[in-house]
């Protein structure tokens, strides 16, 4: 049944739990728009004003926004400013806000907050380079182009002499370093003395800087970064009420190791584990459905949840808008948008540098129901020693790459949560990374394929000559001292097989658990292989030491047999499959022998 929309006029369109934004009228996305004011005028925006009123009841004097990239974090900041500031150039955005939730909620109560207060507005995401001087010359400009924007104030009657010219050398961008280092509060203590009101602070993607100076070449300028915008920050937003309205700041994470917020007592953290406006970021399932609605696509919700929701911020499940965005207005062809925009530094760090027992857990994550168990530190992001352990999962989590059910308790970092990968969309992107990084360590994806076919081929030696191939170039990736480790390597090799779903590890079957199990897909994407050579394959792995040709032949069929003695692919075939294919492998070492076995 199809959600009924109620069209409020003035391009508002309402549903339960939703409200669909259309100044234009003409169904058009704002793909490419980050800025409120223009995606406002021109585009469908489901509305987020309630954000606004969050704001303004909390009475918060600092509010950090942690959320994942490209889940609102730019177009919430600056609604922000569009709704609160008392705009340079006189024009009200007041139009902007007619009809929407905060604009009508309560009786319009806070319709007196709009251009209201001066606001001073930063993004940081251009604020890298790949030394601290590059990034430094890169702060000094964002600064200079906001200083800009108040010029207005070389004419205010309550500046100094000596503020016009520390304010002129600011706009020019020459101002010395301990002016640019105290350039916020200066900025603020100007626009409070002409306006006679706080000034509202947002400093959207703060944590840009000290991300790329953490990943910079020759060891970065992390502590740089983070020297210059704790002090830069601190003076403006712990002022006592002196200049400062309220502040909102967003990122993807916060930066506590030696922290930016060290000496702020007075910021509030909003992560995704919070209830704390859970809302606000992303899209819940009433307001898909509204926007699928109104554009003329309700039945593509189930593609839509399958590939886009998943994500759990707070008491709140929520979908990736950008990705629901370009998934509607490219005809409903579900791909990986998001992967396409955030980069997937993360996760590739991850696999490449992953142990066995992290492998494993990765593994884990893309079978049915996989979660890994961890503790959320959301607050250690950046350790000395570098990314891992417990700190790569957090990481994993911040930028969306993994979600929990778990939100209880939001600062306790010591409790092992269940972290699991939110949707189609990501576990494509994990999927892809094993694919990579096998394909590397093996020559290539041509000899990945090979294996491939010869396994479906139900070609002995080719198998054999495969897997033993890619075990002597990887010696450096793999040490093939055990079971596990062949376990490991072949596992990873089997991600990506055309026309299969995920290879499945240790999974109870029969009367135990096979080592690994190869299923076909329902729809295979690849035309690679034709339907006949698609059976349901069954793995059974062994080792032993220093085995001889002779005896690694034997512990193969030892293999083969037990996938028959357990009862390991019993029971119904899938409807996909066509017959059933055994397989033992033997190691010893990089020496490999494979026996094979087909039925029914």
């Amino acid at each position: 049944m199809s959600v009924e929309l109620v069209d409020h006029g003035g391009g508002v369109w309402a549903a339960p739990g939703a409200r669909i934004i259309d100044r234009a009228g003409r169904r058009m996305l704002p793909i490419g728009r980050d800025g409120f004011e223009p995606a406002a005028e021109a585009s469908v925006l489901v509305d987020k004003t309630m954000l606004i009123a969050d704001v303004l009841d909390s009475g918060y004097t600092a509010t950090l926004f942690c959320r994942p990239r490209r889940f609102g974090k730019t177009l919430n900041m600056t609604m922000l400013k569009a709704f609160l500031e008392t705009p340079p150039d006189g024009r009200s955005r007041a139009q902007l806000f007619e009809g929407t939730c905060v604009w009508e909620a309560e009786g319009g109560r806070y319709r007196e907050h709009q251009g209201a207060y001066p606001v001073v507005h930063l993004s940081f995401r251009a604020a890298k380079g790949d030394s601290w001087e590059q990034a430094h010359g890169a702060l000094r400009e964002l600064v200079a182009a906001e200083a800009r924007r108040h010029d207005y104030l070389l004419e205010s009657p309550s500046m100094t002499r000596d503020d016009r010219d520390r304010l002129s050398r600011l706009i020019a961008g020459t101002s010395s370093d301990p002016e640019l280092a105290g350039s916020l509060l200066f900025l603020t203590r100007c626009l409070r003395r002409h306006h006679g009101r706080g000034v509202v602070v947002l400093l959207d993607e703060y944590d840009a800087p000290i991300m790329a100076a953490y990943s910079a070449p020759g060891g970065g300028y992390y502590r740089e970064a983070v020297s210059f915008l704790r002090g830069w920050l601190t003076g403006a937003l712990k002022d006592g009420g002196e200049a400062l309205a309220f502040a909102c700041l967003t990122g993807v994470q916060r930066i506590s190791k030696e922290s930016v917020f060290s000496d702020l007592n007075n910021l509030v953290v909003s992560t995704a584990l919070d209830s704390l406006f859970d809302e606000r970021y992303g899209f819940t399932d009433a307001e898909v459905e509204a926007l699928s609605e109104y554009l003329g696509h309700r039945d593509r919700m189930a593609e839509l949840r399958e590939w886009y929701d998943g994500y759990r911020f707070g008491g709140t499940d929520v979908y990736n808008p950008w990705s629901v965005l370009n998934y509607l207005d490219r005809d409903c062809s579900a791909d990986v948008y998001w992967g396409n925009t955030s980069g997937n530094a993360v996760i590739g760090d991850l696999v490449r540098g992953a142990d066995e027992e992290t492998l494993e857990q990765v593994y884990g994550l893309l079978e049915p129901d996989g979660v890994v168990w961890a503790p959320l530190d959301l607050g250690t992001v950046f350790p000395e020693e570098g990314l891992a352990g417990d700190a790569l999962w957090s990481m994993l989590y911040l930028a969306g790459y993994l979600t929990t059910e778990d939100t209880a308790l939001p600062n306790d970092s010591v409790s092992l949560r269940p972290l699991r990968i939110p949707n189609r969309e990501i576990a494509r992107l994990f999927r892809g990374e094993i694919v990579e990084r096998f394909a590397a360590i093996s020559g290539g994806r041509a000899r990945v394929s090979r294996l491939h076919s010869a396994l479906v081929a139900g070609d002995e030696q080719g198998v054999a000559a495969a897997i033993g191939r890619i075990a002597r170039d990887s010696a450096s990736s793999f040490d093939l001292v055990s079971e596990n480790s062949c376990h490991m390597l072949l596992l990873g090799l089997l991600f990506g097989m055309s026309g299969y779903s995920d290879p499945v590890s240790n999974r109870e079957r029969g009367l135990g658990r096979p080592d690994i199990r190869l299923s076909p897909e329902s729809s295979p994407t690849s035309r690679h292989l034709v339907s006949r050579l698609r059976p349901l394959v069954t793995i059974e792995l062994k080792f032993a030491r220093d085995a001889t040709d002779e005896e690694l032949a034997l512990l193969a069929r030892d293999a083969l047999g037990q996938i028959a003695e357990r009862g390991y692919d019993e029971g119904p075939l899938p409807p996909e499959a066509t017959g059933r294919m055994r397989w033992g492998i033997a190691f010893s070492g990089k020496r490999v022998a494979a026996a094979c076995e087909r039925v029914g």
